[in-house]
């Protein structure tokens, strides 16, 4: 519990220059459909590859589709994609992870060499595989992904819980008679959470980015539902005579990106113990001198 405590006060800690791309992407993605200035999936052959104007403020594609409202409804698209894989992976592996760590012997042995083999293969190569038999699809690509990610999560929560059963409160606990439900409910699993929580955070860019890149492969989201990676395959054609068709839906998932990355690392940074300034030092050694230590 004081894991899943310290990361959502981490959260309050964190720099606002890591913050403002990731909230400025979940109010598009929330609201972006809404205000877009045209459907998304709207066609107009007599308007197509033109540039920024009044009329359309980033252009149209080669369908005369409008490119501000198309990348708007691709943030939803985005943000969905990767609510739902991190939902999927962290309840999986969480839960593994911690069974795991507090069931030990053959149940934590059949665990882990299950996520040794996880871990052992490339996500992407995981999700190309899931795909390739099941086909392609939203929720085919989620739960490819979240096949992929697991197994370094349930890592992370058998650390996280065989460190905790050794603290002395979980022998307290074991005193007074609390049931194993109890303790594995109420104490390890929101623990193991929270430990997770921070990798998640930084995760949330590399998922992003395989999405758009499943898509670009022609593996992930299906036209004509609008998403980054599938724009910027359409735009490749015209690269040359139209460059912004590509740069416009690949800036986006850029910014995406490096704002999870930024995120990830300050909670990290955040929950690392930071070394003491010198005012401080130096106020200490006066005040343990002054009482004659």
């Amino acid at each position: 519990m004081d894991s899943l405590l310290q990361f959502f006060r981490s959260l309050k800690a964190v720099p606002r220059l890591a913050t403002i791309p990731i909230i400025l992407f979940l109010l598009v993605a929330v609201f972006g459909p809404l205000v877009a200035p045209y459907s998304p999936a709207a066609q107009d052959l007599t308007a197509t590859h033109q540039g920024p104007s009044a009329v359309h403020w980033l252009g149209t594609d080669k369908l005369g589709r409008d490119t501000l409202s198309r990348i708007l409804a691709a943030a939803q698209t985005s943000a969905l994609g990767i609510g739902f894989v991190l939902a999927a992976a962290l309840t999986i592996g969480v839960l593994l992870g911690a069974t795991a760590g507090f069931l030990k012997g053959i149940v934590d042995e059949s665990i882990m060499r299950l996520v040794d083999v996880g871990q052992s293969v490339p996500s992407l190569i995981v999700a190309l595989a899931v795909i390739g038999v099941f086909g392609t699809g939203f929720w085919v690509m989620v739960i490819a992904l979240a096949l992929a990610w697991w197994p370094s999560y349930a890592r992370v929560s058998r650390a996280m819980v065989t460190t905790v059963l050794r603290q002395p409160y979980m022998e307290a606990l074991q005193v007074i008679g609390a049931s194993p439900w109890r303790v594995f409910f109420i104490h390890l699993l929101p623990s193991a959470a929270g430990a997770v929580l921070v990798y998640a955070t930084a995760d949330a860019g590399a998922i992003a980015l395989t999405i758009a890149t499943l898509s670009f492969l022609g593996l992930g989201i299906r036209p004509p539902t609008p998403e980054w990676g599938q724009m910027v395959v359409d735009a490749l054609p015209y690269l040359e005579q139209h460059p912004l068709e590509v740069i416009f839906p690949g800036l986006a998932l850029t910014l995406v990106v490096v704002g999870f990355n930024l995120l990830g690392e300050a909670v990290a940074l955040n929950k690392t113990p930071r070394p003491l300034p010198r005012r401080v030092i130096r106020r200490f050694r006066r005040d343990l001198g002054a009482e004659g230590y």
